[in-house]
């Protein structure tokens, strides 16, 4: 039972990390109604920015204090995702307002290569490490129920709650905020939303803004645990089965499918893995993707779509 209990664990903290990295494709598609192939750039951008101010940031400011240090680098960080967001809107979705979605899905493809291309030649393409302080060593918890404890990773469990309260978060902001709604009203409709007043451009600006702070927190803690190389883009693949799962336009759907998607990796790659020789955890999530595409192809929570003829 102890042992099920640390798969389990395992598995809910590595769903919440994927959920964070979902966010950001639920955040872009509610606000523009397009899928962003370039989250995943997104993530490994904030994360060189993050490991490589939190480098130079002793030796321009003389700062002793890693927590300081990190601090500063994190706000900096933000910054520049922040001028990131302001550029996309101003130098390529504010000329593509009211396109075709294959128009707008092409534009992020072209994003995911400039930011990687970017990334490189400002930060550099060797493999930095982000130390934000999180204890690595694992501790045993519910000792006096289970003989030997339950083996708890500190770190999976401090980055775990940094991805709930984050999550928790924007899901007060999209439900009560005007701010919030429109954003959703946008993501129905882009004229009928302008018709109404809402200012597009701005829309898309400040959802930019908040997930490319959603990517700096996911590529904080993924980078922390991995280190920041070029690879971490692939850490957005690993959330594309749980928006499908969850729902395109769905923020809780984001959170319930990573959930699953995480808890059913852990479980199925130590249970049934050994039956048919390991590699399950790899394509677990994009099976289940797929049954999901055949038979509810809006997702758990998502919108279904109805054509009147």
């Amino acid at each position: 039972m102890a042992f099920f209990l640390e798969t389990l664990l395992g598995g809910l903290m590595a769903g919440m990390l994927y959920s964070l990295v979902a966010l950001g494709f639920v955040l872009i598609f509610k606000a523009s109604g397009v899928f962003n192939f370039a989250q995943g750039a997104m993530v490994l951008f904030a994360a060189l920015a993050m490991a490589r101010f939190s480098e130079w940031m002793p030796l321009w400011l003389d700062i002793n204090s890693l927590l300081l240090s990190n601090l500063i680098a994190f706000v900096m960080a933000a910054v520049v995702m922040f001028a990131v967001a302001w550029a996309i809107e101003r130098l390529v979705l504010r000329h593509l307002v009211n396109q075709e979605g294959a128009t707008l899905l092409m534009a992020t493809l072209g994003i995911t290569y400039f930011m990687e291309g970017l990334g490189q030649s400002i930060f550099g393409s060797d493999i930095y490490k982000i130390d934000i302080g999180m204890p690595k060593e694992p501790i045993f918890v519910l000792s006096s129920l289970f003989e030997g404890g339950v083996l708890v990773n500190k770190e999976d469990v401090i980055a775990a709650a940094i991805a709930a309260a984050l999550v928790a978060a924007l899901s007060v902001f999209f439900q009560k905020t005007s701010t919030g709604r429109a954003l959703r009203a946008v993501a129905d409709d882009h004229q009928a939303a302008q018709s109404i007043g809402i200012p597009l451009n701005r829309i898309w600006v400040i959802v930019w803004c908040v997930a490319g702070v959603v990517a700096l927190v996911a590529g904080m803690i993924w980078g922390s645990k991995l280190g920041v190389q070029f690879s971490l883009t692939t850490v957005a693949l690993r959330a594309l089965p749980v928006v499908i799962l969850g729902g395109l336009t769905s923020v809780p759907g984001a959170i319930i499918g990573g959930l699953i998607i995480g808890v059913g990796e852990k479980l199925s790659e130590v249970y049934l893995g050994p039956f048919v020789g390991g590699g399950i955890e790899i394509w677990f999530a994009y099976v289940l993707a797929l049954v999901f595409l055949l038979f509810r192809p809006q997702g758990l929570y998502g919108e279904k779509i109805i054509d009147r003829v």
